[in-house]
C-alpha cells in the first residue's frame, strides 16, 4: 500500500499529526504497537493519573473538609478496586474516542511494531508473528517514551515499580517510597497520600520539581507536607532491594557519609524518561541519535535523511504531550507547504498535585542567568476570596516583566485549577502584553483568574487592591 505520509506511534504527537495530515488532504497511515491507540499519555500516563488524582482529591476532601463545610459522613472508606475500575472507563473511553477519530477521518491504522527497512518503506511487524510493508512519502517518528529504570534499582515491576504499574495498585498501601521529586513521583505520591499512604520522597537535588521556577517548589513542598508526604533532598538512592512483600530503600545524604534505610511496600521509581527509539531500524536509513537516544531534528523537525520527521518525547525538550500535539500539527503543515511556527517558550509546563502547579516563559533563575534586568510581582491566594470560599489557599501566583518595556517574560503558578488559569497567562504573552495590560483587564470576581490580575499589579509597582 503507498501512503503520502505514515506516523508512526500514536500517542498525542502522533494521533494529532495524523488527523491534521488527513485534513490537508493527504492519505495517511497510523502505526501502533499496542492494541489501543493513544500512546502513553492515554493508556498509561497523563489521562488514567489525572483521573486517580482526581479520585483521591475527592476522598481526602470528604475526610477533612467536608465537616467544615456542614456535610457528616460515617463509614467513609476507599474502594480502591472501584477507583481503579473508574479509571479503566475513563481511559477506554479516550482511546476509543481516537479510534473514532481515525475512522471519521479516514486514517488507516496499522497495529504492530513499525519500522524502516528504507527511507520510504516500513515494515510492520505484528502480534501473530505476520509482517507487512506499506510505501510512504513521509514520515513522522512519535514513538515517544519510557520510563528510566537503571538496573541498580532491580525494577521487578511487582515491588520496585514505575508510574506504569502504580496506576493499577488495588490495595491502599501502608507505606511508598518515591525516587525522584518531579512531576510523576508528586503526582503519585499525593494520590497515596490522600488515602491515607505514608509517602516519603527522595530527591537528588536540593528542591522538589527542579525544572520550574524555585518558588514553585517551594510552596508546593509546603503543601504535600500538610498532606503527610516526607521529603529526602540533596539525598541519593544507593540500594533497592526486594522481597516478594517489600522493598528496602538504602538513601545516603548528597556530601555526605550520613545514611540511612527506608522500609516500604513499594518503591516508585520516578527519574524520568527516555526516548523509545530502539528497534525502529533507524540505522537502515542513517537517521542521527544523540548520547540520551533522542533523535536529532532541525527546525522544521525533520531528520538528516529528508522526508522523515521526529517529533515529541524522542527529540529534545519538555515531555509534554501538549508540546508533541503542537509538534504534531507544524510537521503535518510544514509537509503540506505552509510555513507553521512554534514558540517554545510559551508552552506551558503543569504538575496536577494539589494545589496545583503551572508554568509559562522564563523563571527568575533564568533572568538573572541571561542578565535580564526584571522586576516580579507576587500574589498569594490565602488573600483571595475565591480560594477563601473554597478553601484553597494555598499558593501563589508570580509575574516577572522587562523592568524597562513591563513585557510579561514568565509566570509560575502554585495554587487551585493554575493548570487552567496558565492559559490566560500564554495569550497574554503570545500577543507580547506587558503587566499593566493583564492588570487593566476585567476580571470576573470571585475567580481564580483575578489572583494573575493581581500579580500584575504588584509586579507593576506593588499596586495590588486586595492585599
Amino acid at each position: 500500500m503507498q501512503f503520502d505520509l505514515t506516523v508512526i506511534g500514536s500517542g498525542p504527537g502522533g494521533y494529532i499529526a495524523a488527523i491534521r495530515a488527513a485534513q490537508l488532504g493527504m492519505k495517511v497511515a497510523l502505526i501502533e504497537r499496542y492494541k489501543t491507540l493513544g500512546g502513553t499519555c492515554l493508556n498509561v500516563g497523563c489521562i488514567p493519573s489525572k483521573a486517580l488524582l482526581d479520585s483521591s482529591e475527592h476522598y481526602h476532601n470528604a475526610a477533612h473538609t467536608f465537616e467544615e463545610h456542614g456535610i457528616g459522613l460515617s463509614n467513609l472508606k476507599v474502594n480502591m478496586k472501584q477507583m481503579i475500575k473508574r479509571k479503566n472507563e475513563v481511559v477506554s473511553q479516550t482511546t476509543g474516542g481516537i479510534q473514532f477519530l481515525m475512522k471519521k477521518n479516514k486514517v488507516t491504522v496499522f497495529h504492530g511494531h513499525g519500522s524502516f527497512v528504507n527511507a520510504n518503506t516500513i515494515s510492520i511487524a505484528k502480534d501473530d508473528g505476520s509482517k507487512e510493508q506499506i510505501e510512504t512519502a513521509k514520515t513522522i517518528i512519535a514513538t515517544g517514551s519510557k520510563p528510566i529504570t537503571p538496573a541498580a534499582f532491580n525494577y521487578d515491576k511487582k515491588r520496585v515499580i514505575t508510574s506504569t504499574e502504580a496506576l493499577n495498585i488495588d490495595k491502599v498501601p501502608k507505606r511508598v517510597v518515591v525516587i525522584g521529586g518531579g512531576v510523576i513521583g508528586l503526582e503519585l505520591g499525593s494520590v497515596w497520600a490522600r488515602l491515607g499512604t505514608e509517602v516519603e520522597v527522595v530527591e537528588f537535588q536540593d528542591r522538589l520539581i527542579p525544572t520550574l521556577d524555585k518558588d514553585c517548589g517551594k510552596e508546593l513542598r509546603r503543601s504535600l507536607k500538610k498532606l503527610g508526604m516526607k521529603f529526602h533532598l540533596k539525598h541519593k538512592v544507593t540500594t533497592v532491594k526486594a522481597t516478594s512483600k517489600s522493598v528496602t530503600v538504602g538513601v545516603e545524604k548528597r556530601d555526605s557519609e550520613e545514611s540511612f534505610e527506608i522500609k516500604a511496600d513499594y518503591c516508585l521509581v520516578a527519574i524520568g524518561r527516555g526516548a523509545y527509539t530502539a528497534n525502529l531500524g533507524l540505522e537502515n536509513v542513517g537517521i542521527k541519535t544523540d548520547e540520551r537516544g533522542r533523535i536529532d531534528v532541525d527546525a522544521n523537525l525533520e531528520t538528516n535523511v529528508p522526508g522523515i520527521f521526529a517529533i515529541g518525547d524522542v527529540i529534545r525538550g519538555a515531555m509534554l504531550a501538549h508540546k508533541a500535539e503542537e509538534e504534531g500539527v507544524n510537521t503535518a503543515e510544514y509537509i503540506a507547504g505552509q510555513k507553521p511556527h512554534i514558540d517554545y517558550n510559551l508552552i506551558p509546563g503543569v504538575v496536577y498535585t494539589w494545589p496545583e502547579v503551572a508554568a509559562v516563559g522564563k523563571t527568575e533563575e533564568q533572568l538573572k542567568e541571561a542578565g535580564v534586568a526584571y522586576k516580579s510581582g507576587k500574589f498569594p491566594f490565602k488573600a483571595l476570596g475565591r480560594a477563601r470560599a473554597s478553601m484553597d489557599i494555598d499558593g501563589m501566583i508570580k509575574v516577572l516583566a522587562d523592568a524597562e518595556t513591563d513585557e510579561i517574560l514568565g509566570v509560575h503558578m502554585v495554587g487551585p485549577r493554575v493548570a487552567d488559569v496558565i492559559g490566560e497567562a500564554v495569550a497574554l504573552m503570545e500577543f507580547r502584553a506587558s503587566a499593566e495590560d493583564a492588570s487593566r483587564m476585567s476580571h470576573a470576581h470571585p475567580t481564580y483568574t483575578e489572583a494573575l490580575k493581581e500579580a500584575c499589579l504588584m509586579a507593576t509597582g506593588n499596586r495590588a487592591l486586595n492585599i
